[in-house]
């Protein structure tokens, strides 16, 4: 069997190799440059199309938005009116610090608990921030492996809007990205 199969990799070996559709790197892929991420533009979107408060935060140079995406979390908000558990809904934009480091906003009308476990379940507060007046909790916790995860910070601000943060970024970016977000005000 594998010798009836071997001219034929070896034909698509060749003619992948020919067509330029393969390479080989020995020292393993190189770095490339980071997706471009219209984070203005897709937060108006994303603020007419959920009807939630949503903020556009004003970076220092050298941050760029490289991601985004759409959610929703079942059960993650207690309607004020039925006081029933209602489907809750967010919106995410990744940014890359200055250095390249990864951390993640999060915008949603969830309850606190229900936007943290959506971020990643079996987080627990374990402190707190305040950041000109405006007070964030930080999660922590470890992951199935035990090796940790990335912390969560949340606040609620006016709107009402449950805002995260949480990445591989250090604690100077989320701070920045924290006070970027707080000064923002809401799209209309």
């Amino acid at each position: 069997m594998f010798w009836s199969m071997a001219p034929l990799v070896l034909a698509c070996i060749a003619l992948a190799g020919l067509l330029g559709m393969c390479s080989f790197a020995p020292s393993g892929p190189g770095k490339g440059p980071a997706p471009q991420y219209d984070a203005p533009a897709a937060l108006k979107a994303d603020a007419a199309a959920l009807h939630i408060p949503i903020r556009v935060p004003v970076l220092p140079d050298g941050w760029h938005a490289n991601s985004g995406a759409r959610g929703g979390i079942d059960g993650g908000r207690v309607d004020p009116v039925s006081h029933q558990n209602v489907r809750a809904v967010s919106s995410t934009v990744g940014y890359l610090t200055p250095a390249g480091m990864y951390v993640a906003l999060i915008q949603s009308n969830a309850d606190e608990e229900k936007l943290v476990a959506s971020i990643h379940a079996g987080m627990y507060p374990t402190g707190a921030r305040d950041i000109d007046g405006v007070h964030w909790v930080v999660y922590e916790g470890a992951g199935d492996d035990d090796q940790g995860t990335e912390p969560i910070w949340t606040t609620r601000l006016s709107g009402p809007a449950q805002v995260a943060l949480t990445g591989s970024a250090g604690e100077s970016d989320f701070h920045t990205l924290a006070q970027a977000t707080q000064k923002a005000q809401p799209l209309p």
